[in-house]
């Protein structure tokens, strides 16, 4: 063990003695200017993204978890967890429920919300709602039992109050 002692001292001298310069900036975390120039293989222009939510306004906007009722397996299954929006079209007025995942914003929920879609207390838990709709989230029609569960009992209320909406815009007593 005292033989390897010296090695390592020695070491650590040789460094100070030759590129004390580069020793020192490499242990103070900064990079060596090399010169060298190095041009990107593939050059990427700007692209637009577009949401599909440009010509619609927003109504609700909240952070929830939303579930799906598996009827195969006679259990809830979890969809996401992410923003909630109720988007009404500026158009022709159509609301509509969509919901996207928190960090790949993939879209876990899709539908319109029409005047017999009635949300209805959870049996287990203060803080969520139940409802069914035809879902167009993956691609295709089904029509599916949803439950969304927010952070907390005052955030559920707080959707489900109408705030200071006129009566016609209030688009809470339909599915609230």
């Amino acid at each position: 063990m005292a033989d390897k002692e010296p090695v390592v001292e020695r070491h650590v001298a040789e460094e100070e003695g030759e590129g004390s310069s580069s020793a020192a900036a490499a242990a103070a975390g900064e990079e060596e200017d090399t010169g060298a120039q190095v041009a990107p293989i593939v050059r990427l222009e700007e692209v637009a993204v577009t949401t599909g939510e440009e010509d619609e306004e927003s109504l609700v906007d909240m952070k929830a978890k939303l579930y799906r009722f598996d009827k195969d397996g006679n259990q809830w299954k979890e969809r996401g967890t992410g923003t909630v929006k109720l988007l009404k079209h500026k158009e022709n007025g159509k609301v509509r429920l969509v919901m996207r995942q928190a960090k790949t914003l993939k879209i876990c929920a899709n539908h319109l919300v029409i005047s017999t879609t009635k949300m209805q207390e959870h049996a287990g838990s203060d803080k969520s709602r139940v409802w069914h709709a035809a879902d167009f989230a993956d691609g295709e029609l089904k029509d599916e039992m949803f439950a969304i569960r927010f952070g907390s009992v005052e955030r559920r209320a707080t959707a489900e109050q109408p705030g200071a909406r006129e009566p016609e815009d209030n688009l809470y007593n339909i599915i609230f």
